[in-house]
């Protein structure tokens, strides 16, 4: 079995705690130069790159600029630092609610991204807490959608990274949500959802179809008010993409501030903070791979739906 090679350290020093880009020149191509390489891979087009190249700020992994006419050679990797697009700032706090030497574990805000990603890239979580508490090295385990709040398991060293990143592959760490949306006297809960699940690429919202179940999803009501609004406790058993949304949808009883589900109004623009969907990642349970600790971590945030529906819906 033939091995990979390592991957060299990043030259280039983190910019407002964002990694600088990487690129991998493939096995097996026919560019003359990695500029021409770059040119094809890359949107930014022939006059960014060329431009680039001339200011010095595509290098290779001792940190030497890369100029025009260097010869192309598969398996070279080469870094530069992409221009960070305008963004508006989450008016929100970044809660730490636990940090070793191993974690952190953060309670993220509504509408702030876990990691970089598309024009969210300085306005994240993993962005942020690089820059506030230091840690260059900081790696996210595992992501929520921007517009979920709630708890995020981050790790400090890179190498011990897999591991924790293992609990949620192998199912090895209870995850539970909390949800606001309206009551349906008809709907006998608890329950467990069992669906199938797909999400294709380029196309917002996920759907369930015909197939073997990849979603299971335990549903139980926690408390519900004469306004006609509930609260739901939701343990995902699984992790599809927008599956609490989408089985929450199936039931009749749509998380409230959904742009999505059931009907797709649209992605939520960055700036737009007025009606934050109602889902919270309320508690984070497992045993540490390294220290064999047994935590529990859960969120005090309370859904702005529930405590003030006035305010939510205003």
């Amino acid at each position: 079995m033939r091995r990979r090679s390592p991957i060299p350290p990043s030259p280039l020093p983190q910019r407002d705690g964002v990694d600088a880009v990487r690129v991998k020149l493939p096995q097996g191509a026919a560019w003359a130069t990695v500029r021409d390489h770059l040119v094809e891979r890359l949107a930014a087009g022939a006059g960014v790159i060329d431009g680039m190249l001339d200011a010095g700020l595509i290098v290779d992994a001792d940190g030497r600029a890369v100029p025009r006419d260097m010869a192309y050679v598969p398996g070279m990797f080469v870094w530069f630092h992409r221009e960070l697009p305008s963004e508006v700032p989450v008016p929100f706090a970044l809660d730490v609610v636990y940090r070793d030497e191993h974690i952190v574990v953060a309670d993220k805000p509504h509408f702030l991204a876990t990691t970089p990603r598309g024009s969210h890239v300085t306005e994240t979580a993993l962005a942020r807490l690089r820059r506030e508490l230091e840690l260059p090295a900081l790696g996210a385990a595992h992501r929520l959608d921007r517009l979920t709040a709630g708890l995020v398991l981050f790790t400090v060293r890179p190498a011990e990274r897999g591991s924790y990143q293992a609990l949620f592959r192998d199912r090895r760490i209870a995850k539970e949500y909390e949800a606001v949306a309206r009551y349906d006297p008809a709907l006998a809960l608890p329950r467990t959802i069992r669906s199938r699940i797909v999400k294709e690429r380029g196309v917002m919202a996920a759907r369930e179809v015909e197939g073997e179940p990849n979603a299971v999803t335990d549903v139980e009501l926690l408390e519900r008010r004469d306004d006609g609004l509930a609260r739901y406790r939701l343990r995902p058993r699984t992790g599809q993409t927008h599956q609490l949304r989408v089985h929450m949808t199936a039931l009749g009883v749509p998380i409230l501030g959904d742009p999505l589900y059931p009907v797709v109004t649209g992605p939520v623009a960055a700036g737009d903070f007025r009606r934050p969907l109602q889902l919270l990642a309320r508690v984070l349970e497992f045993t540490d791979p390294l220290t064999g600790h047994e935590h529990r971590f859960a969120s005090p945030r309370v859904l702005r739906a529930w405590s003030s529906y006035e305010e939510w819906a205003g």
